[in-house]
């Protein structure tokens, strides 16, 4: 018991500090920026003490529900302090020397500062552009080099305990094939980005089939480098489309998908939709994670206003208004869940 105590405590201390660590950089950067790149579009943001209060319960819940998840075995207690230090540790220089080029990029506006060499032709659109000013969009091995510590600064250090979230119900939606051999369930991670959320699948399930989906070249390359010390089988790595999926009908038997609904039109939203109900199996589960919404967080709707002005997400006022429930009900999911946990609300829904 006073072991499991001292791990708690451990745990915790380890979150808190990443939480006043991307607090601390957030202040100094912001202020260095403003004395050299003076931003007066912004204006002020100020944070009153009932919201502050808030966001802490927030946290605080949030930390207590992965602790207990890794009580319950639902993924390994190692997942927790499972943090890439090494690796943060050489991108933190790039982000500052970086600064000044992202800065600019949104102070004038500049939302299609991307590189050359990229052919539009094998990208929609909406994707053509410098998502929170990010240099070169998603679209370079830079851009994907910082990505995840860019991420874990704008959530205080609480990215990966929010990525968490979807593993609980990944893991009861799959009891539906527990009948079937663990070695035989494919679960497909779409927009998986630079492989974080793909570790943390691995962990909770060392046995099944794990695929990760997407449209970077850049962001695959940069995931293939993080994962390729992982326990288990090799997790499969596709570039392409959520709007059309490259897998059979009723292929799989799990779908993750995370922080990547809020960065679609509403059009777009509703196809990646019809795609993962397509692709998965009758009884299948899909998970998705993404942005708190206004109708089940009223007392962040500041967080989430200031959020749509100070990075650029166009699609972003339109998500948080979006009853996807109802979309997914339309589209033929049952069992619809939802819970929100700090910034993040997960979807779990059946075919």
């Amino acid at each position: 018991m006073a072991r499991e105590q001292i791990s708690k405590i451990a745990y915790k201390t380890l979150q808190q500090g990443k939480s006043i660590a991307g607090l601390a950089h957030k202040e100094l950067s912001t202020r260095i920026m403003n004395f050299m790149l003076p931003d007066n579009k912004l204006g002020d943001f100020n944070i009153d003490k009932k919201l502050l209060i808030d966001i802490q319960n927030s946290m605080d819940f949030l930390r207590e529900e992965d602790w207990n998840d890794a009580e319950k075995n639902i993924y390994p207690k190692k997942l927790l302090f499972d943090e890439p230090w090494l690796r943060y540790l050489t991108q933190y220089p790039k982000i500052w020397l970086d600064m000044p080029n992202t800065w600019d990029r949104r102070r004038k506006q500049n939302y299609q500062d991307l590189p050359n060499n990229i052919d539009n032709e094998n990208y929609p659109k909406y994707y053509l552009r410098n998502f929170h000013h990010q240099t070169d969009g998603y679209l370079s091995d830079f851009s994907a080099s910082i990505y995840d510590l860019q991420v874990e600064i704008l959530f205080n250090g609480s990215a990966d305990s929010m990525r968490r979230r979807i593993i609980k119900p990944l893991k009861e939606g799959l009891h539906n094939f527990s009948n079937r051999k663990k070695s035989s369930l494919k679960i497909l991670d779409v927009a998986t980005g630079s492989g974080r959320t793909l570790k943390q699948l691995r962990g909770a399930f060392p046995k099944e089939n794990i695929i990760g989906l997407d449209l970077s070249g850049s962001y695959l390359k940069e995931a293939s480098r993080f994962i390729s010390n992982l326990e288990g089988d090799l997790i499969e790595l596709v570039k392409g489309n959520a709007e059309e999926l490259p897998f059979g009908d009723n292929s799989h038997q799990a779908i993750s998908c995370v922080y990547l609904f809020h960065e679609l039109p509403r059009t777009v939203r509703e196809k990646v939709l019809k795609e993962f109900f397509r692709v998965l199996e009758p009884g299948g589960v899909l998970v998705i994670a993404d942005s708190i919404q206004e109708n089940d967080s009223p007392d962040f709707i500041q967080i989430m206003e200031n959020f749509h002005k100070s990075f650029h997400e166009p699609f972003y006022c339109d998500y948080i208004k979006e009853d996807i429930n109802s979309k997914m009900e339309q589209i033929g999911f049952n069992n619809i869940k939802t819970k929100s946990f700090f910034m993040t609300k997960v979807w779990s829904a059946v075919k």
